[in-house]
């Protein structure tokens, strides 16, 4: 079967797949998004990974349709699109799209897998030639253009030359080598003496002290299995961040709902000295982030951007202060509520609201 990929203003004009995304009239949809109508069988981490089952599946209803599209351009998304394109060179390399999909949308690598430069190449392309050639992650509303609209041209470059990356990652280099050795010389600090790690498991948070802020596929890198990461730099400098393995419907392992973090933020307000606010995104946001404010406000493209390219501000709280703030108030918003799969944005509003009490 010869599939076409097709804008998504057009999902309606002929049966269509939709890959990392909803939209009504899809013939099949294949996303992590929570609440995603992927047909129970092929649910996975990411939409690649659902892809990838059902081209294993090649009866499920749907995936007979010849267009495939999505609403955005990113990693997973674009790995699923273009495996659903190319299904036997995909199944050929299937471990390895998979390790580049969650690198792409979770920053976790594990950095002694076989395949893990590969991996880490392949991304680091994308990422590269995508600022280069177009514009950064959420950066549609800048140029005012609609992302689903903008990222067609996108998908409209990357797939023809995708396959090439994929069998011989040299003919890239020039583009992926920057973000590649920049990502290794990070992981080598987290791997070092210089970071210390503290988990604490029954709240899905993991602590990194590191010195300076780093590349996220170095810091995310080695949290696999926690779900929100608390930043401590030298200097007194704090981020807290839910990851987006809970804005998503993970498959492989129960989570816990986001919590609102404003009370927090709230909290921390009344022990700043240091004449700045402490502010937090909603949790609906898709990696919502507490921090110290600025004089400017961060957009959405600058806060999913690496840790290392955003301000990152001085607080008068101490380190320790900081980390048992923290953890009493997720002990708290999480005291009597287990961990389990596909919570709905219902329950995660339910349980945030436990918070606010």
């Amino acid at each position: 079967m010869n599939r076409y990929y097709v804008p998504f203003a057009q999902l309606r004009a002929q049966p269509t797949i939709v890959v990392d995304s909803v939209g009504l009239g899809a013939a099949l949809t294949l996303a992590h998004w929570r609440g995603a109508a992927t047909p129970a069988a092929l649910r996975d981490d990411t939409s690649a990974g659902s892809v990838l089952r059902a081209l294993h599946r090649p009866e499920t209803p749907g995936l007979d349709a010849q267009a495939v599209t999505a609403n955005h351009f990113d990693v997973d998304g674009f790995i699923g699109v273009w495996a659903l394109l190319n299904p036997g060179l995909a199944l050929q390399h299937e471990e390895l799209l998979r390790l580049a999909a969650t690198l792409g949308d979770f920053r976790e690598l594990d950095r002694n897998h076989p395949l893990a430069d590969h991996a880490l190449q392949l991304v680091c392309w994308l990422n590269a030639e995508e600022k280069t050639r177009f514009y950064e992650p959420f950066g549609a509303p800048a140029l005012r253009r609609r992302e689903d609209e903008a990222s067609a041209e996108k998908f409209a470059w990357f797939l023809p030359r995708f396959a090439e990356m994929l069998q011989n990652p040299t003919a890239g280099q020039a583009a992926w080598a920057p973000g590649f050795r920049r990502v290794q010389q990070a992981a080598t600090v987290v791997q070092g003496p210089a970071t210390r790690r503290t988990d604490y498991p029954e709240i899905g948070l993991t602590i990194m002290r590191t010195p300076q802020p780093l590349p996220y596929y170095a810091l995310f890198g080695p949290t696999a299995g926690f779900d929100i990461v608390l930043s401590v730099y030298g200097g007194h400098r704090y981020e807290l961040e839910c990851k987006y393995t809970t804005w998503v419907d993970l498959q492989s392992r129960a989570t816990l709902p986001r919590l609102t973090l404003a009370p927090l933020a709230a909290h921390l307000n009344a022990l700043e000295t240091g004449g700045r606010t402490w502010q937090a995104d909603g949790p609906t946001d898709t990696g919502p982030l507490l921090r110290l404010a600025g004089p400017k406000k961060l957009s959405k493209a600058q806060r999913y951007a690496d840790p290392d390219g955003r301000p990152i501000h001085r607080s008068a709280i101490a380190p320790e202060d900081f980390e048992r703030t923290v953890v009493a108030f997720l002990r708290r918003g999480y005291q009597g509520i287990q961990p389990k799969k596909y919570w709905t944005w219902a329950e995660v509003k339910t349980a945030s609201l436990r918070t606010s009490a």
